[in-house]
């Protein structure tokens, strides 16, 4: 059954990959404060946030049916673990200069998702298939590799888990909470904390991690009930797009030869990848005669 189409879902979800695709900006004045203590704030203040949200919402019995259960704790963990790895590469990529590598694990997250199908689900490809994976696999860094591999292994595990969204987050992060706040006592303590030791610029954008991380969660959660899974398939290109430009014309990364021919193997690959979808998809012959009867 498809998903019903609502103009608001689109909305939404257009929003969601936006904010994504910026999300760049927000963290480059952040790039003198070491990536680790940029993704332990982000776990804290997102926590926060999300138990506050539950419990506005009345919600708080959802996030504890969801930890009351071992086999979800175990998965949980390794969805914790997968995103902080994630949210740690990104940062780091986009400190060091590396945001057209990073957008490019985004770009390819369709085909990496493929290659799970066959290694998890023992699903078989095509030989267009094929053709698209290997030119992908030609021409990716590891950065984009990383961001890609730990997204999709993500998504695969929340899809077994069958946990909503904003519980599902909010356990991650509550998991996640006693290392990212320790670490930053520990910084404290050091001396080589940032917070309240840089400008208000720094620390705002620290403490507003906890929102650009739940606003577009939040915004894609509720457009995925809404729009058909396709639609969001399409719009999801937005995000590594928009990234793409951030690399390019706000941070004047280099891209010309060998950079630029592995972004044109992937969109290559891409291409064979949606062509070969669209082809799959069309109907046949006897399902036009069915229909015509």
């Amino acid at each position: 059954m498809r998903a019903p189409r609502a103009p608001g879902g689109v909305t939404a979800a257009v929003v969601a990959f936006a904010i994504w695709g910026l999300f760049p900006l927000y963290l480059r004045p952040l790039q003198a404060v070491p990536a680790l203590q940029v993704i332990a704030h982000r776990v804290v203040w997102s926590c926060l946030l999300l138990l506050t949200v539950l419990l506005v919402r009345g919600e708080l019995s959802e996030l504890r049916a969801t930890l009351a259960q071992p086999s979800n704790l175990r998965r949980l963990a390794a969805t914790a673990t997968l995103i902080s790895l994630n949210w740690l590469v990104y940062v780091w990529g986009v400190a060091h200069g590396r945001v057209l590598e990073a957008s490019l694990g985004y770009f390819i997250n369709p085909l990496v998702n493929v290659l799970l199908g066959i290694a998890v689900l023992s699903e078989r490809l095509n030989r267009r298939q094929w053709v698209s994976v290997s030119l992908a696999a030609a021409a990716v860094p590891w950065i984009a590799l990383t961001v890609a591999v730990s997204f999709a292994v993500y998504g695969l595990i929340r899809k077994i888990i069958h946990v909503e969204a904003l519980p599902g987050l909010a356990a991650e992060t509550l998991l996640l909470l006693p290392l990212a706040a320790g670490y930053l006592i520990w910084c404290e303590a050091q001396g080589s904390g940032a917070f309240g030791h840089s400008s208000l610029l720094v620390d705002g954008l620290l403490a507003g991690s906890g929102l650009v991380t739940a606003i577009p969660l939040l915004l894609f959660a509720y457009a995925a009930r809404r729009i058909a899974y396709s639609a969001v398939g399409v719009l999801q290109y937005i995000s590594p797009s928009l990234q793409l430009v951030c690399g390019i014309v706000f941070f004047h990364e280099p891209f010309a030869g060998a950079r630029a021919a592995g972004f044109v193997l992937i969109w290559f690959a891409l291409a064979i990848y949606a062509l070969d979808g669209l082809w799959r998809a069309r109907p046949r012959p006897a399902e036009v005669r069915r229909e015509a009867i």
